[in-house]
């Protein structure tokens, strides 16, 4: 299968990838702790809108409704036994919404992470990992997908056996890490660590970067740790819509469509070719994130400076890399 992306890159300079998946789809109905892949055989026509609706807005390329499609994740729903079935009907259903949008879009299948602890923490060992990844990614592979999307990792083992997975099952692959824990993954991986696992994969990805995160400023600031390697790899920027807020029992996301616009453009400035938005990021969102992309000349490569005057202050004074924020966020301010 042909790497749609690559092909998209040669002739644009940059990929509106889509938003949010769960905050959309609790806004459609689904109840916490609802495994959404089911969603894929039992409300395909929802997950057609969710689809839909981004590339309505502009997306170039969408995640498949399959983030926790693995035997892992789905055991907690006794779906163990339904991984390729679950993953091929939310591939298929984005191939149709795709071929149908009359300009091209990517599908990318959206694998995330096992919820498990790798060994010797954990219990989960890397045969097990790739097993686990390659089932899904056979299952996206019947669907149609274009690619895989393999995102929210934290653990570089868990990165390299997705990537042996994606080996396996023939298909090119895009990776990103959430950098949630004071600039790191959650076990300790930098934005300069990440660089120098992509670097040593066999089979390295089609793009990498960041996804989720803490809010629009520190995923930037770990973009910028991506562009100071010189590499030749798309970088990817897939950020929240500002920070959750817990607002009469249910979460919000602070990030305004106009301050999502200012993060897509800070975004290209700082290096990204791939941006998108996660939790909390909405068709709104995407709609002004595209028009900013394509009326906003592009700029020079932001400070830190400037990205906590656009977008507020980062979460923590450094982002493990040695580099000082220049605000905290209880500093933060709109500039719109």
């Amino acid at each position: 299968m042909s790497d749609h992306l690559n092909v998209h890159l040669e002739t644009c300079d940059w990929v509106l990838a889509d938003g949010a998946t769960g905050t959309n789809l609790f806004n459609m109905g689904l109840s916490a702790g609802e495994a959404p892949e089911f969603w894929n055989v039992e409300r395909p026509n929802d997950i057609r809108k969710l689809y839909q609706d981004s590339v309505d807005a502009g997306s170039d390329l969408f995640l498949t409704n399959s983030f926790g499609g693995n035997a892992s994740r789905l055991k907690l729903h006794d779906g163990q036994g339904r991984v390729r079935e679950l993953n091929r009907a939310s591939a298929e259903i984005g191939r149709d919404v795709a071929d149908g949008a009359g300009r091209p879009v990517i599908v990318a299948g959206s694998v995330g992470p096992t919820g498990e602890i790798m060994e010797p923490l954990g219990t989960l060992s890397y045969a097990d990992a790739v097993e686990m990844f390659h089932e899904q990614a056979e299952g996206l592979k019947e669907g149609g997908v274009d690619l895989l999307w393999v995102e929210t990792i934290s653990a570089p083992d868990e990165y390299r056996a997705a990537a042996e997975a994606a080996a396996k099952a023939g298909m090119p692959w895009c990776g990103t890490m959430s950098f949630d824990t004071a600039g790191r993954t959650m076990m300790g991986v930098t934005s300069a660590d990440m660089v120098k696992l992509v670097q040593s994969l066999d089979e390295p990805p089609a793009a990498f970067g960041a996804n989720c995160g803490v809010g629009a400023s520190d995923l930037l600031r770990t973009v910028l740790g991506f562009a100071a390697f010189d590499q030749a790899l798309p970088l990817i920027a897939k950020g929240n819509a500002g920070i959750p807020k817990y607002v009469d029992g249910q979460i919000h996301y602070d990030g305004t469509p106009n301050l999502m616009a200012d993060y897509a453009a800070l975004a290209r400035d700082a290096g990204a070719t791939i941006i998108g938005g996660c939790c909390g990021t909405t068709p709104e969102h995407l709609r002004l994130m595209r028009e900013a992309l394509e009326t906003r000349p592009k700029g020079e490569r932001p400070t830190l400076e400037e990205i906590a005057e656009r977008l507020g202050g980062f979460s923590s004074v450094d982002d493990g890399s040695s580099q000082v924020a220049p605000a905290a966020r209880t500093r933060r301010r709109r500039r719109r």
